[in-house]
């Protein structure tokens, strides 16, 4: 698979983290992960905003390595923040969990299913 990030001059500048968009040749898998939630096996939720961040991208993790694939095969994140006050913290763990690799994003403020979440992120990868 060969994955190739695609941008133009007329839209805005997305920086270093992520791209406009993704064009993939020669795939022969894709891995859509339903949206993570910031909650343990055994129920807890984490009270603070950047743990519960590192608790969701583990998850994301932790799935494309049951699917023998790791966070370059990530192509889209779509996340679900409950407060826009949360962009600043959610790019700091963001570039921590998935170490630089880019990937199409869009970011959503939504109200989340459980009022203890401050996030939720779906994934698409491909292989």
């Amino acid at each position: 698979m060969e994955m190739r990030t695609i941008t133009s001059p007329e839209t805005p500048d997305t920086g270093p983290h992520y791209g406009d968009a993704k064009e993939l040749t020669g795939v022969s898998r894709l891995l859509f992960i339903s949206g993570q939630i910031p909650e343990t096996a055994d129920g807890h939720v984490p009270p603070g905003f950047e743990d519960q961040a590192r608790l969701v991208f583990s998850h994301i993790r932790s799935l494309l390595k049951a699917a023998d694939m790791d966070v370059q095969n990530l192509v889209k994140l779509t996340i679900y923040l409950s407060d826009r006050q949360y962009r600043a913290p959610l790019a700091r763990v963001r570039n921590e969990a998935f170490a630089g690799h880019q990937f199409a994003m869009t970011i959503i403020i939504a109200g989340i299913y459980d009022p203890v979440w401050l996030l939720e992120v779906e994934a698409v990868a491909a292989a």
